[in-house]
């Protein structure tokens, strides 16, 4: 029994290690390649070299986060070979332990792992990308055509025929915006009126603005009770429904909240409950890379060839990759529930990581 302590310990260890050092090396990867892309945005900016660093350091932590499966995948196989080719697998099966139980030990850390990620990290790098998103933003060239989905409503910001336009509605039904204020505003940002009105429908660019007044500087009416009133506007129901933050700067803890906010304003609530439901399946994913990896390793008699393990890697890691956007698109697309189009690619490299891993138990 201490025995079987010991060795758990030792493999709960060193499976950490490795994942530290893949971590690292994706770390700086990326960091480097993205660090490429902030240099080259701000190539017509005068600023110095700390803002792109500091604009890639905010970013990175967010980007770990997507590939972290994949980090775990190569980070499994890596342990695995490494025991294999020591023969350590040998020593801990003539202490008693099989096969199962050594895929199991990296596996039950990489779903703590996993959740440790979700709860504590996963806010910590919302914030990070809320903060980069921030930064960047005052360097982006289309600021005068902005949108977004508050607790207070939609808003819209455009430029029209010379005008600054901000428009803000309590929510969306069906293709109209409703209780809508249109406020527009001179070059120098001078208010000049206001459009007071019960919905418009925005079906096109043409928007159809219905029981409408218009309000001067001064707050005094100067057409009331306008049936129908058009607006040429840069949105439409198309673009307006496809209207959401940047889903990486939404803490877990705050995605309910957000669905909510969401469903009050009219929107589709699809990409959040998708993302509520990836970070539910996120353990049991990297549970999964670790069972694969597990009977890549051990259950085959590979132990010699390191360019099979490698293009054995690659070739998962990209049909992983493809099944989950395949399975994504269909449930954005609706031909499967969102639910089903998270879970499923999950469920099914857990169900072929169990099988492969009991298979290589009887070895």
């Amino acid at each position: 029994m201490i025995r079987s302590l010991i060795i758990n310990k030792y493999l709960f260890n060193e499976f950490l290690k490795t994942i530290r050092n893949t971590t690292l090396l994706f770390f700086c990867l990326g960091f480097v390649l993205n660090l490429f892309e902030e240099i080259n945005f701000f190539k017509d900016f005068d600023i110095s070299l700390y803002l792109p660093i500091l604009l890639s350091a905010l970013y990175i932590p967010s980007l770990l986060y997507e590939m972290f499966p994949f980090v775990v995948l190569l980070s499994g196989i890596w342990f695995f070979i490494k025991i294999n080719k020591s023969d350590e697998v040998t020593a801990m099966k003539v202490s008693g332990m099989s096969n199962l139980s050594i895929i199991l030990i990296p596996g039950i850390a990489a779903a703590i792992l996993g959740i440790l990620i979700i709860t504590a990290l996963n806010p910590i790098s919302s914030v990070l990308v809320k903060k980069y998103e921030n930064i960047k933003g005052k360097y982006e060239k289309d600021l005068d055509y902005l949108a977004a989905i508050t607790s207070n409503g939609i808003w819209i910001k455009e430029k029209n025929s010379g005008k600054n336009i901000i428009i803000r509605s309590i929510n969306l039904k069906d293709k109209n915006l409703m209780t809508l204020t249109i406020y527009e505003f001179n070059e120098n940002m001078n208010f000049i009126k206001r459009i007071d009105a019960e919905s418009a429908d925005i079906s096109s660019f043409e928007w159809k603005i219905k029981n409408a007044k218009i309000i001067n500087s001064e707050g005094e009416i100067i057409e009331d009770d306008i049936k129908i009133l058009s607006y040429k506007s840069t949105y439409n129901l198309e673009k307006i429904k496809s209207l959401y933050s940047n889903l990486d700067t939404i803490s877990f803890w705050n995605i309910d909240d957000q669905i909510q906010i969401l469903k009050e304003r009219g929107y589709s609530t699809k990409d959040m409950e998708a993302k509520l439901h990836r970070s539910f399946a996120y353990p049991f994913f990297l549970l999964s890379m670790i069972l694969l990896s597990g009977v890549f390793i051990l259950g085959t008699n590979l132990k010699d060839n390191n360019l099979a393990y490698i293009f054995m890697t690659i070739i998962t890691s990209v049909v992983i990759y493809f099944f989950n956007d395949l399975s994504s698109v269909m449930g954005k697309t609706e031909k499967i529930p969102i639910v089903i189009s998270v879970w499923m690619p999950i469920v099914i490299i857990f169900i072929f990581g169990t099988v492969g891993a009991i298979h290589a138990n009887q070895k």
